[in-house]
């Protein structure tokens, strides 16, 4: 099944306040987030070197915090897109927090709620809450409110 099609901005109205949805589970693997510390140059041993790894208080490497924010983007466009409006943008974050560490290995899903629309001059700017859980886990792995600009 694709994502959710939101045709119209008077049907993402309809939506506000409500959860958009649960994403299915998606492993984190140690391939995952070798290649983001590759691209953020964030080689920081929790995350990239294994056997030392296995020392720390986790028991091996963890994900990066930024990665599970950032995995925020696939989850979210498994769960809906907009039908409407010539763009979207990132426009950026009011509060993100990483309660618990993303153990590699562990998988991870996302719940989405719309908290907000609000209108400017440059479009609808969207409030979204990502909730990202570790199967198993009482505590969430990162909890983001995240601004989406969507263009006319």
């Amino acid at each position: 099944m694709g994502a959710r099609v939101i045709a119209t901005a008077e049907e993402l109205n309809g939506l506000l306040g409500q959860q958009l949805g649960v994403t299915d589970w998606l492993t984190v693997d140690q391939e995952r987030v070798d290649g983001f510390a590759k691209v953020t140059d964030d080689h920081q041993w929790i995350h990239v070197d294994t056997e030392r790894a296995k020392q720390s208080p986790f028991g091996g490497t963890i994900a990066h915090g930024f990665l599970t924010l950032a995995l925020t983007v696939p989850l979210g466009a498994e769960l809906y897109e907009l039908g409407f409006g010539s763009s979207r943008l990132n426009y950026g974050l009011n509060k993100v927090r990483f309660p618990a560490p993303v153990p590699v290995g562990s998988r991870i899903r996302a719940q989405v709620t719309l908290d907000e629309i609000r209108e400017t001059g440059a479009g609808l700017q969207l409030t979204t809450t990502y909730t990202i859980e570790i199967e198993g886990k009482e505590r969430p792995a990162c909890v983001a409110e995240r601004l989406t600009l969507v263009t006319p």
